[in-house]
This record gives structure tokens, sequence and C-alpha cells, in this order.
């Protein structure tokens, strides 16, 4: 997942040479409006966002693929943290099935053996990983926001960074 400033999320490229759409629905549904606390650069303080449009192949996310997201032990976050997933054409929570289109820290996923966490999106759940999972809907596009409520100093000088949204094949 790439973390995106404030400033230079309208002009991150999803793909070279392709219309920005991701980006552009994401910036205006997130950046419309904003608080000094999503600027903060004081440790614990505020939030962080980190957002996924690709995954590590460059490819956009979609709803008919299953995808693994490991969260490094030590999630960075004083408060808590929270993965949100949205509808790619609109920006919209993504209507899903489930209550809510997100999962976090709240929810006490299970943890891997070395501390760190790992969040499947799919149509379907893992067997196993239920209380991980985030559906996805199958001929939706989506894009995914991993926030950071009190962002520690590892999460600003990204000394503790989210790994990149996999494929699980």
């Amino acid at each position: 997942m790439q973390q995106i400033p404030l400033l230079d999320a309208r002009n991150h490229s999803v793909q070279k040479n392709k219309i920005r759409t991701f980006c552009r629905i994401w910036f205006f549904t997130n950046y419309y409006s904003f608080s000094p606390g999503m600027l903060s650069k004081i440790p614990g303080k505020g939030a962080m966002y980190v957002v996924g449009f690709t995954d590590n192949e460059g490819e956009p996310l979609t709803g008919g693929s299953n995808y693994r997201l490991n969260l490094p032990a030590n999630i960075t976050a004083a408060n808590f943290w929270s993965l949100t997933l949205y509808e790619a054409e609109n920006g919209s929570g993504l209507a899903n099935g489930q209550p809510f289109p997100s999962l976090g820290s709240r929810d006490k996923p299970a943890q891997n053996d070395d501390g760190s966490t790992d969040l499947y999106l799919g149509p379907k759940a893992p067997t196993g990983k239920e209380s991980n999972w985030m559906a996805t809907v199958p001929g939706k596009g989506y894009f995914a926001v991993l926030r950071l409520y009190g962002p520690t100093e590892a999460a600003m000088d990204k000394s503790w960074r989210p790994g990149d949204i996999e494929p699980i094949k």
C-alpha cells in the first residue's frame, strides 16, 4: 500500500498513461473536507491514511479476485487502526453485504505467531480466516484505505509500513 500525503494525492497515478479516476474519486471523497488532525505531525495525535489502489503487480483491485494484506507486528496506531474498502466508481463504502466495509483493531482480528496481522480481501472467506476477511463484490473495482488513528513515530518516519496487497493465486 502506498502512503499518499495530502498535497500529493492529486498527482498519484494508478497506472501509467491511464485516467486517474480511482485517485480523483478518493481525493474528492476524503479531502473535500478535512480536519487539522489529518495533517498532524505529532506522534500519537491525529490520523494517517495509507491507500491501496492496486495490488503489488500494479493491477487495479477487482472484486472477483482474492488478496492478502500483511500488517507487520506492532501496528503503529496509538488509538486504533481500520482498513476500509471503497467502490472505485463512486468512492462510497463498498456494498459488500457485511455490516460495514471495514475491519480493524477494534474487531480483534487474529494475529500470526510473529505478531503480524494478515487481512484477506475477496468474494469468499478463506477457510479458517473468517475473522480477518473483508468481502468484495465480483465485477466491482475498489480501493482500500488503512487509517492509523494516533500514528506513532514509526508510522511517521515510515520505519513501520504495511505490506503490499498481494493476489492469492
